[in-house]
């Protein structure tokens, strides 16, 4: 358990790492399940080894350990965590746990609320039109889900550009991408290591609508342009983009390394489109099996070193009750 524990945590450092090469280098819809997947398993591995150095502290507490019918000397002995680490391992669980509780129940607020919305809104064939002077769209999820067109934004695309629109907010509804967002900021919440990683869905769930908008008008410069529009009509800025080539080639800085994530969606939609790259398939899963290996271990190890403590307790009241007896202990 010693090390098996801290794998999920030292994986939380690393991973985050990998955020933005896995969503600009591997097909969108690919890189938001590995993301996704990415996000929840190791935040919820962190969780769960936070956990359990917390609870190898407390049955070192001989108090908390006749609770538990464990020998508190027994399991200070074996403990596989120093008292401060055990102490800032509950420390930071209480926090995860309160993190990822409260985004949860505003997750679920904001989706129910969502879904009221929706269900009260009068539509055309998924489609509500609002009166506002302001470039806006959106998906609302609900049963079924709403697309959202302001006039402003009507006003600003021409007809084509408005297939283009409707196709994108439609796939947003059609994938549930806010569930894809939500469990990826839900491993964030509990461990905010891994922040990156759901920004990184965040980026290519709009990516993985683009790609199905190119699909229903099968043109990419379009959607492109349509996209710039649309990001320029409503933040009143238009996306920076440049002649030069997309990739950095020979380890130069590629030109968009510091941009925002529009002109990195626009530029993606100009260049080819990208492949599912199984070396980042690869390496993301076995971090994955990794990390789901280790929390196994560890909880498992967690097992047995309360039932050594357990074990102990009970010989130890049995010599309280019948006298001294030698206890042999096995070895540390």
């Amino acid at each position: 358990m010693r090390i098996y524990v801290y794998l999920p945590l030292l994986l939380s450092v690393i991973a985050p790492l990998g955020a933005r090469p896995l969503s600009e280098r591997c097909e969108p819809r690919l890189a938001t399940w590995l993301l996704t997947a990415s996000a929840l398993i190791l935040g919820t591995a962190t969780t769960i080894s936070l956990g359990l150095l917390a609870i190898t502290g407390l049955t070192g507490i001989p108090f908390l350990a006749g609770l538990g019918h464990w020998s508190a000397s027994t399991a200070r002995f074996y403990d596989p965590a120093e008292p401060p680490v055990a102490l800032l391992a509950g420390l930071l669980l209480g926090g995860a746990l309160v993190t990822a509780a409260r985004m949860l129940w505003r997750r679920a607020r904001s989706l129910a609320a969502a879904v009221w919305e929706a269900a009260c809104m009068p539509a055309h064939n998924g489609l509500v039109i609002v009166e506002d002077e302001a470039p806006d769209a959106y998906a609302l999820p609900g049963l079924p889900g709403r697309v959202v067109v302001s006039t402003g934004m009507l006003r600003t695309l021409d007809e084509t550009e408005h297939d283009i629109l409707l196709a994108h907010e439609r796939a947003h509804l059609a994938a549930h991408h806010y569930l894809f967002v939500a469990f990826a900021g839900l491993g964030a919440a509990a461990n905010p290591l891994l922040r990156p990683l759901a920004t990184a869905v965040s980026y290519t769930v709009e990516r993985w609508a683009d790609e199905q908008a190119v699909r229903a008008t099968g043109d990419r410069v379009r959607v492109a342009r349509a996209v710039g529009k649309a990001a320029l009509a409503a933040h009143g800025t238009a996306p920076r983009l440049s002649a030069t080539p997309l990739l950095g080639i020979l380890g130069r800085r590629n030109p968009l390394a510091g941009a925002g994530p529009v002109p990195r969606r626009v530029a993606a939609l100009l260049a080819p489109p990208l492949a599912r790259r199984p070396e980042l398939v690869l390496a993301t899963t076995a971090v994955l099996a990794l990390t789901v290996l280790s929390t196994v271990a560890a909880t498992h190890d967690l097992h047995a070193f309360l039932e050594v403590a357990g074990v102990a307790h009970h010989e130890h009241h049995h010599l309280d009750m019948d006298g001294p007896h030698h206890i042999a202990l096995p070895a540390r």
